[in-house]
């Protein structure tokens, strides 16, 4: 059975859904709507809701202005015997929800679905956010679907004709389908102006990730002498010194100068402290270069994430973080790679050079870097080049799809803050959200567990490997670079393999999972260097194990549950406060490791398989699973929800079939505008 279909609730749900008051006020414009669809007259028309008659009056009149332009676009594909739309024509068939504040949308199915995955996907693009785009997805259709059938089971029942139950199975599920088939549409469907901000953004990504293992390599040829206490403060230290500034004053520059300034400031960053690590004449000038650029690091694995989520369709956000994960350890694994042919005495200048070689390339390519949308109208609700920048990211044909998504952008702000952006434009004063968050009793497993696991992430020891791999691998194998460049072939491997077993497994399983291998991984490596096993690989096969196992769980998750756990209230605060304990943590490896190694020898991977085996011991007993992610969980918050509102022409099929002609709706609503009568509203 496919997937979709059988992640359908059965009849004993529906039965709970349909009695819980949530979806059985409904109604269909009159008697004489046919069960294909609404035939627009008088007599129909003068029964939708009072309510309803002043978005009539402005419908017309902005039907006359824009006569054209009456709704989306659509053209027919067959699926099981119904109607699919994609792009074509641009009408479309009307359905109504009241709410109980007394608001009235217009929406189709379509786009309530869309407006829900609006409020719900947080503006983030997180690898691994895809299980619950597809869950809210299968959720909304299920819902919508249970609608349009208690709807149409109403309507013939008042026409004495009624619906048999496999009648009602086989709509049940031909619908669910075709919704759920319309919301993924926007997964496969992107733009080029979308394409190129995703590979710009990407390169600031890339070079974080070049510059988290560029020192590795020309170690032995960087100013010969230098100390241990030097090198490790160059290297680790002083990068993570610069991250906990960049990571906070990255929402200050996204807030002041809009998404597209903050990373053009920190692609600057990238390029001046490019120049001066590439001409340094002492170690000294090359950490606090490295400060520098691990400012613009930090600042980079912020705003990424932000300005991708905020420019993608809900159901792109997972995607697109994926491919950002991606560039961030092939970057890492580029840096391994280019020693090859420039870690020596006299060309090691030019790896650190290769910093502003890629930060000139984006910089090259910064015009076709649009401004989020999403910050436009924080600022500006009536922005026209917010507007504008949407119609070229989507590939809108008509005004009305513009407005249409503008307002999902608006109603996902009043449930996911906008970093302050319009209260502080407005002169308005607002409460601290971190330290609303830290009072919030209902989240605060959710912020210890989150708090847990980006200390685990870093204190693990994963980026003494990074840093340091060519300092341990020495005197294991023959050329530690071959070494550190085959646990950088790992880390991309393991990071894909990562993207298949999110998708199937749960989040504290991967944890555990991923904290219970590496602690096994540390044991290996510590009994390696001690001598247990006859050759010094096995040390390099336990780090290769070490990162995988890193790949899995510990790396990608600590950020990715923020997404799904928290409230989208919180989603941006707890993010900050989480990248503040993580580079903190990421500062004391990069500090202490080249004494760990020094000091404590073969046992230098001991202090990290004591804080894993903690990580599993929390994970095992007080991390909670992520939470509503599957699809009955999300269908049961969409009934909560939505309980108290009443649904008006919810018909699937009429969204898809061809909608009542332009001169039909015209004709029609003239009836309303000239009868001006109250309206009776049908529950």
């Amino acid at each position: 059975m496919d997937e979709r279909a059988a992640l359908l609730p059965d009849a004993a749900t529906r039965s709970r859904a349909g009695s819980s008051g949530s979806i059985s006020r409904i109604s269909r414009f009159g008697d004489d709507v046919e069960s294909e669809g609404i035939k627009p007259s008088g007599d129909s028309i003068s029964n939708i809701p009072q309510l309803l008659v002043p978005w009539h009056k402005r419908s017309i009149s902005a039907q006359v202005e824009r006569p054209g332009e009456i709704g989306h676009r659509k053209t027919a594909t067959d699926i099981g015997g119904y109607r699919s739309t994609q792009a074509g024509s641009h009408q479309r068939a009307r359905s109504f929800v009241e709410f109980p504040d007394g608001r009235v949308s217009d929406l189709t199915p379509l786009e309530m679905g869309r407006q829900e995955l609006y409020e719900d996907i947080p503006f983030v693009a997180v690898s691994g956010l895809q299980k619950k785009e597809h869950s809210l997805s299968v959720a909304f259709s299920s819902f919508a679907s249970a609608i349009d059938v208690l709807e149409q089971e109403k309507h013939l029942a008042s026409t004495g004709r009624g619906m048999k139950p496999e009648e009602k199975e086989k709509r049940l599920s031909q619908m669910s389908l075709l919704l759920l088939d319309e919301l993924e549409a926007d997964a496969i469907t992107v733009t080029t102006p979308l394409i190129f901000a995703v590979l710009i953004a990407s390169l600031l990504m890339f070079n974080a990730g070049y510059n988290i293992s560029v020192m590795n390599a020309p170690e032995p040829y960087v100013f010969p002498g230098h100390s241990t206490l030097s090198w490790s403060i160059a290297n680790g230290s002083a990068f993570c010194v610069g991250g906990p500034v960049g990571a906070s004053l990255a929402g200050k520059w996204a807030d002041d100068r809009g998404r597209r300034g903050a990373l053009l400031l920190a692609t600057w960053l990238f390029i001046i402290g490019g120049i001066i690590q590439s001409l340094a004449p002492s170690m000294l000038v090359i950490t606090v270069t490295r400060v520098i650029i691990g400012l613009a690091s930090a600042a980079s694995t912020v705003l990424v994430p932000i300005y991708l989520g905020e420019l993608a369709p809900p159901n792109l956000r997972g995607i697109i973080g994926t491919m950002t994960q991606f560039a961030l350890v092939l970057g890492i694994l580029f840096a391994d790679i280019v020693g090859f042919p420039l870690a020596n005495e006299k060309t090691w200048r030019w790896m650190f050079f290769l910093t502003t070689v890629i930060a000139s390339l984006q910089l090259l390519l910064t015009p076709f870097l649009l401004e989020s949308p999403r910050w436009l109208l924080g600022r500006n609700p009536k922005s026209w080049k917010a507007r504008f920048i949407i119609k070229k990211l989507r590939g809108f044909r008509y005004d009305e799809e513009v407005e249409t998504e503008v307002e999902f952008f608006l109603s996902a702000a009043k449930t996911q803050s906008i970093d302050g952006d319009s209260s502080r434009s407005q002169g308005k004063d607002k409460s601290n959200p971190v330290n609303e968050m830290f009072a919030d009793k209902s989240v605060r497993l959710l912020v210890v567990s989150t708090l847990v696991l980006q200390a685990g992430q870093q204190l693990g020891g994963i980026n003494a490997v990074f840093y340091y791999s060519g300092l341990f691998f020495d005197g294991i194998v023959d050329n530690p670079l071959v070494g550190t460049t085959i646990i950088g072939f790992i880390n991309v491997l393991a990071t894909f393999v990562a993207l298949l077993l999110m998708d199937k497994c749960g989040r504290r399983t991967l944890i555990m999972w991923s904290a219970g291998g590496m602690f096994l991984s540390c044991i290996v490596i510590v009994m390696s260097l001690l001598g247990y096993f006859s050759s010094n690989y096995v040390a390099l096969l336990g780090v290769g194990c070490y990162v995988s196992f890193f790949a899995i769980g510990l790396g990608p998750i600590p950020f990715l549950i923020i997404a799904e756990m928290f409230d989208g209230k919180y989603v941006t605060s707890a993010m900050s406060v989480s990248q503040q304990v993580n580079w903190s943590c990421n500062f004391l490896v990069g500090l202490l490791f080249p004494y760990l190694n020094k000091n404590l020898g073969a046992y230098s991977f001991a202090p990290f398989a004591v804080v894993l085996l903690f990580v599993f011991a929390y994970a095992w007993a007080l991390l909670p699973e992520t939470a509503g992610t599957t699809p009955a969980e999300l269908q049961t918050q969409l009934i909560e929800k939505n309980k108290n509102n009443v649904y008006h022409n919810m018909d699937i099929q009429q969204m898809s079939n061809a909608p009542p002609s332009h001169d039909e709706w015209v004709s029609a609503l003239a009836v309303i505008e000239s009868e001006g009568k109250p309206s009776k509203v049908l529950a």
